[in-house]
């Protein structure tokens, strides 16, 4: 099965265009290539939160986060973990 593609132009910043040419090299890929797999990567990430937040989607129980927000005991916040003033 042979997979259609298409070409473009695609405007970088040189200072992107370095940045990319020198990992495409060192991963031992084309430039073409290692966009794709970004792109394919990028994608996937967000098509992932999309269905996780969806199915989740009215899921949630106010009244049990509020009485777990609320509750007693538990132990204090660690140090830099403090509410601000």
């Amino acid at each position: 099965m042979t997979t259609k593609v298409t070409t473009f132009s695609l405007r970088l910043p040189l200072s992107l265009k370095a940045a990319v040419e020198r990992l495409a090299a060192a991963d031992g890929t084309s430039m073409n290539q290692f966009l794709v797999m970004a792109a394919a990567e990028k994608l996937t990430a967000m098509q992932t939160a999309e269905d996780f937040f969806a199915e989740r989607k009215g899921m949630g129980d106010k009244a049990s986060a509020i009485r777990f927000l609320t509750r007693t005991g538990g132990e204090p916040p660690r140090p830099g973990d403090e509410l601000p003033n």
